[in-house]
């Protein structure tokens, strides 16, 4: 079972929490994370669920930026206590049997069991350093580092290259002023 794509999930909570100003844009949100099917389910009491997970996550994600290993693997364990993960065998759309996680009940649970398993599989099998917010000013985002070796700074392309752009623009103000 490939658990990076559950992981994703919590990047994706984390990274539009927004969207959760709303049922409507909770709706649009789930809709956009490839979970259209349980959109329509969606109730007050999992808005508010995903808003208290999505800042659960979020501090997971700052503790792992600090490089306090302790403090991200505590606040996983917390999330694994309060949000129980109940494994099923499954099988669909001509596939083998495999694992799913939380086929019943809530969404938010559904959500959290996916997206907490997602991440606790990513740090027991690769490392806490794994995750990581964007180092681009001003933006926050969460980004799994999935790269070979490590080097993951940026979101996105487009953070690396304005924190790529601003770097060489400094320079060559440095260059420009210590020549004039």
């Amino acid at each position: 079972m490939d658990l990076t794509s559950y992981a994703e999930l919590a990047v994706l909570l984390v990274n539009n929490e927004d969207a959760l100003d709303s049922l409507e844009g909770a709706r649009r949100f789930l809709a956009e994370a490839g979970r259209a099917a349980q959109a329509g389910r969606l109730t007050k009491a999992d808005l508010q669920a995903l808003r208290e997970l999505c800042r659960a996550l979020a501090a997971v994600f700052a503790a792992a930026a600090r490089h306090d290993e302790e403090d991200a693997v505590a606040l996983l364990n917390a999330l694994l206590t309060r949000h129980p993960v109940h494994p099923q065998i499954s099988r669909h759309d001509g596939q083998r049997w495999h694992l799913h996680l939380t086929e019943g009940g809530r969404l938010s649970d559904e959500y959290a069991a996916g997206a907490i398993m997602g991440l606790t599989a990513l740090v027991t099998e690769l490392g806490v350093d794994r995750l990581g917010t964007c180092q681009a000013p001003p933006c926050r985002r969460a980004y799994l580092d999935t790269s070979s070796n490590r080097s993951r700074r940026y979101c996105s392309e487009r953070c690396a290259s304005r924190a790529n752009v601003a770097a060489y623009r400094a320079r060559r103000r440095d260059l420009t002023g210590r020549a004039g």
